[in-house]
């Protein structure tokens, strides 16, 4: 791959003269006994590569040079243009949770510049997460502030989600597999 990406054919390794058991005279095979340019043709560069296992295993793969497309001139989406995305609050209480989603939201209001994508990693990246949590999910800037501010009035509203961690039990998970083969299997394990 790497004498395709810089059109270099490499020397062939661990070999100090050919083996007499092969009539290098006849054919176009022959071993380099130095790097060569590898030339262009109009074609991808194609290479067999071979592996002969001491187990008795062979493969043979033959790789092709990928085709160079031309960096497509596309025009920019709006910067606020990102689809719908979550900000994700968290808190050690209810009251913090509420505090912090109130602080995010003063926060940007004075700091217009700052992007909703930028500030969604900014939450998820660089923020603890704690037992109160909330995720406030909006297509603009507009319907995350809003989010926002129901979690800091403590509401509910369209695009907030709001839990807390479970201080007590525990949380398990039972995958069954691509689909049970009969009513009921896996109920023992369930139980």
């Amino acid at each position: 791959v790497m004498a395709m990406r810089h059109g270099v054919l490499p020397k062939t390794l661990h070999v100090d003269e050919p083996s007499r058991q092969v009539d290098w005279s006849a054919g176009e095979v022959r071993l380099l006994t130095e790097a060569v340019e590898w030339p262009e043709t109009g074609q991808p560069r194609r290479a067999g590569v071979s592996a002969f296992g001491v187990s008795g295993t062979n493969a043979h793969t033959i790789i092709e040079q990928a085709p160079v497309y031309e960096e497509a001139v596309r025009d920019e989406a709006p910067a606020e243009d990102h689809g719908v995305l979550p900000w994700a609050l968290s808190g050690r209480s209810p009251e913090a949770l509420r505090a912090q989603a109130e602080r995010l939201r003063s926060r940007l209001l004075e700091r217009t510049e700052l992007g909703a994508l930028d500030v969604g990693y900014s939450l998820v990246a660089t923020r603890s997460v704690l037992e109160h949590r909330a995720v406030v999910t909006g297509a603009d800037r507009a319907e995350l502030l809003r989010g926002l501010e129901a979690v800091a009035a403590g509401e509910t509203a369209p695009g907030v989600v709001q839990s807390a961690a479970r201080t007590s039990g525990s949380t398990a998970f039972l995958f069954s597999g691509q689909g049970a083969q009969r009513l009921g299997m896996g109920r023992e394990l369930y139980e």
